[in-house]
């Protein structure tokens, strides 16, 4: 969530305010007077997350926790200074480490946070620029001991870091920090964005850019962190009904990342009263709903490589053939999963890559015709592939929108190589 004083300042500033507002200004109106953190953890367990990330520090150097303890030169820039004067993070942190997910064998949900290391009027990190960062007192006196508040006290086990673009990783000390991040939280984990040298290079998770998509299989694991809003980070009022995803583009965005080895930071802006807009709300359990019934091909599961050529989607091993187009894969151990993300034209569809067994039954998850016992569907191996007579998807059976989900069981070349699961 990109959630304090003003998400979306140059929009509100250069169309709403006077001349010469100040941005500081923007904090006495910031209240979250509705804001109820067990309704929000509610909320996205209920749409499948897994983990949730708040942003505890922007680019602007609001805190949204109590930091006044672990760095008195905050000038009164925090949460419990100026604003709702309540550590809206904390209650968060409490409240989503205690929430369990629907889903993953009713784990809890894990907490996380965005962190800013660079700030845009700080007169420490301003003058450790003009020195060409030759000093670091910016790094010393603040950005370490916020980090190191955080982690004690929340005990965040995913790290988000950005603003590290201006300075090298050396600057900001992140070697020394994540080591003892590592020892602190055993489980936690950190992305990519420590140092002016590290995008895309170093880190326990790749970002590489904002809403990152890859477009095809990447062996290291990476996150496309998106916004439902297609304009903007945080809450813009002035958004139109044009400017969302809608959940069939957000579903597919979450298979086609799944697919690809990733994992997907889905971004909503709350607003200034600390309610979140009935249109995410919607978003997010229409995501919810489609994996109420296709959850077990998306959670603990890994992209399958033998089926995946350079442009991603199912590569053509066999003669010329109309396979099926916006077909991605994921496997387990034992099961392979195919995401239809387009319904064929016909009554079958066309798969290059499987291999099936004498022991193979296809699927499709959450069906089931009535008054009958047998769901497998019918297939047969031709020149072309696998094809697969599809069900007809009367409303009283469909299982669910926007994207179908075939099981297939007892796959001959269902191993290709293990990758990390998700």
């Amino acid at each position: 969530d990109h959630w304090g004083p003003c998400p979306d300042i140059g929009k509100i500033m250069n169309q709403t305010e006077r001349p010469n507002f100040a941005y500081q200004e923007f904090a006495p109106r910031f209240q979250a007077e509705l804001f109820n953190a067990t309704e929000w953890s509610e909320v996205f367990a209920q749409a499948g997350a897994q983990y949730v990330v708040l942003t505890s520090k922007h680019h602007d150097g609001y805190c949204m926790w109590d930091s006044r303890s672990a760095v008195p030169t905050t000038w009164h820039w925090n949460v419990m200074d100026v604003g709702p004067r309540r550590d809206l993070l904390g209650e968060l942190a409490s409240a989503i480490q205690s929430t369990h997910s629907p889903y993953h064998n009713q784990e809890k949900l894990k907490f996380g946070v965005y962190h800013s290391l660079y700030e845009w009027f700080n007169p420490l990190y301003l003058r450790d620029r003009e020195n060409n960062f030759t000093t670091n007192d910016f790094v010393t006196l603040k950005t370490i001991a916020e980090l190191k508040d955080l982690v004690e006290k929340y005990k965040p086990e995913i790290i988000w870091s950005d603003g590290e673009w201006e300075a090298s990783s050396d600057y900001w000390k992140s070697r020394d920090f994540l080591q003892w991040y590592a020892k602190t939280v055993e489980t936690g984990v950190w992305n990519d964005r420590w140092g002016k040298e590290t995008l895309c290079k170093h880190g326990g998770f790749y970002t590489c850019a904002d809403r990152y998509e890859p477009g095809h299989l990447v062996q290291k694991k990476w996150e496309n962190a998106m916004t439902i809003d297609k304009t903007s980070w945080g809450w813009n009022r002035m958004s139109s009904f044009e400017d969302y995803f809608s959940t069939q583009e957000l579903v597919h965005t979450l298979i086609q990342t799944v697919a690809y080895n990733g994992n997907l930071l889905l971004n909503v802006g709350p607003s200034a009263d600390g309610t979140l807009n009935p249109i995410f709300v919607d978003r997010l359990m229409g995501i919810g709903e489609w994996l109420a019934i296709n959850s077990q091909s998306i959670f603990q599961t890994s992209p399958w490589d033998v089926c995946q050529d350079e442009a991603g989607q199912q590569s053509e091993h066999y003669s010329s053939s109309p396979i099926a187009e916006g077909v991605y894969y994921t496997r387990t151990a034992d099961m392979l999963y195919i995401h239809l993300t387009k319904w064929p034209t016909g009554s079958t569809i066309i798969l290059s890559c499987p291999q099936p067994s004498k022991k193979t039954e296809i699927t499709m998850l959450g069906y089931h015709q009535p008054n009958e016992m047998e769901t497998a569907l019918r297939y047969e191996i031709n020149d072309h592939g696998v094809e697969v007579e599809l069900p007809r998807l009367t409303p009283d059976v469909i299982p669910c929108q926007h994207a179908w989900v075939l099981q297939m069981t007892h796959v001959d070349n269902l191993d290709g190589y293990e990758r990390s699961r998700g």
